[in-house]
């Protein structure tokens, strides 16, 4: 077997939608492709993130929010762009990457209400990413696979 895949998820901070994506995509793919996230003005990985996909038994403790420039050195494969910031600010990707777009509301912009109301809301982005990425997403990884074999 070759050289695993890679995949990149990009977003805007890397706080909350690229990070729970990041997480989710290496569970649903139990390994198979190596997946990261970046941002194009990274901060800080969200708690309300870490918490939700620990629900799911998912742990991103361990991540950092990165800069899109700290993945740059190494080739994509395919780019999944999860903001429609990320894919307007999108840096340069060689041509034999496959870029894909799918834009999630960001649950960070919840201000108002209690930490129940906020943590919900990330709830409810996590399960939108999470059916995305195992209805439509790998779909389209397994089709690329198999199309790029000829």
């Amino acid at each position: 077997m070759g050289e695993k895949k890679k995949v990149l998820i990009l977003c805007t901070g890397n706080s909350a939608r690229s990070q729970m994506a990041e997480g989710l995509l290496k569970h649903i793919t139990k390994g198979e492709y190596e997946v990261f996230s970046a941002g194009t003005k990274p901060s800080i990985v969200r708690s309300e993130a870490i918490k939700v996909l620990a629900e799911i038994d998912i742990d991103i403790k361990g991540n950092h929010s990165k800069s899109v420039d700290e993945i740059g050195g190494q080739k994509m494969d395919f780019v999944l762009t999860v903001c429609d910031n990320a894919k307007e600010n999108c840096p340069f990707f060689p041509a034999d990457v496959r870029l894909v777009h799918h834009s999630f509301e960001d649950p960070a912009s919840v201000e108002e209400g209690s930490d129940e109301t906020k943590v919900a809301e990330f709830r409810r982005v996590r399960d939108e990413i999470q059916d995305y990425l195992k209805n439509e997403f790998v779909q389209i990884l397994r089709q690329e696979e198999t199309t790029r074999k000829f």
